[in-house]
């Protein structure tokens, strides 16, 4: 155990083995018994895969719509030629060059921008800005859409994006440590059901998941049985 940790994450440390592996049930449970934080903690899965991350053909990115939600509040953009659709269906702001022009000049009060088909020819503009934060419509991540209505549903309701990293680890929020053990667990066996569908059609490696754990964000880590990946409803 680190003895430069904090005393709550020494003390978390003591609520189970770190050294073993648990089924997502024992891991949400075990979670949920360890000191919190005096802010409600986000609570994330954290994967490290067998893919190589230096060919394009085995990026590792998706979406995955939380039973639960992700506790927290999404602020959604939309580019897009009819902003008044897109406002009355929820968006906390809408537009097409004007809104371009605004993310163009620094504003970055969002957290997730979707784009219209149509628009995207001109919201290729913002890439240099959107792109290295994240937050460039895609239509892999379902944020380029031709349904704006349903998919600002989905996205309020805690459809969460996950995408690989340059070390082939990748993390996905799965809720707050105020959610109830029954809650959390859903959530995680559905990013551990999206994160198995991602794996690229052309990796051939041993094992695509190499290993993953849970935390939040002031806790050590739990690490959860490789079978919840293929089956995560286990």
């Amino acid at each position: 155990m680190n003895t430069q940790a904090s005393k709550r994450y020494r003390e978390a440390a003591k609520a189970a083995d770190l050294a073993q592996t648990y089924s997502v049930a024992q891991a949400a449970e075990i979670l949920k018994k360890m000191p919190s934080a005096k802010f409600d903690e986000t609570v994330e899965i954290s994967a490290c895969l067998g893919v190589d991350p230096k060919q394009s053909d085995q990026m590792v990115r998706g979406t995955v719509s939380l039973p639960a939600g992700s506790g927290k509040k999404i602020r959604v953009i939309v580019f897009t030629e009819n902003p008044q659709e897109a406002l009355a269906a929820g968006a906390d702001a809408a537009g097409l060059n004007d809104l371009i022009d605004k993310v163009l000049g620094g504003w970055m009060d969002f957290d997730v921008a979707v784009s219209t088909t149509p628009a995207m020819k001109d919201v290729r503009k913002v890439a240099r800005v959107l792109g290295p934060r994240g937050l460039m419509p895609n239509p892999k991540s379902g944020t380029v859409t031709d349904d704006v209505p349903k998919t600002l549903a989905e996205v309020k309701a805690g459809r969460v994006e996950f995408k690989m990293d340059k070390t082939a680890n990748v993390v996905i929020v799965v809720g707050k440590k105020s959610f109830a053990a029954d809650k959390l667990q859903a959530n995680i066996a559905a990013a551990l059901g999206a994160l198995a569908k991602a794996q690229p059609a052309g990796f051939v490696g041993p094992r695509f998941v190499k290993s993953v754990t849970l935390s939040s964000t002031m806790s050590p880590g739990i690490r959860i049985e490789l079978r919840a990946v293929a089956a995560p409803a286990a």
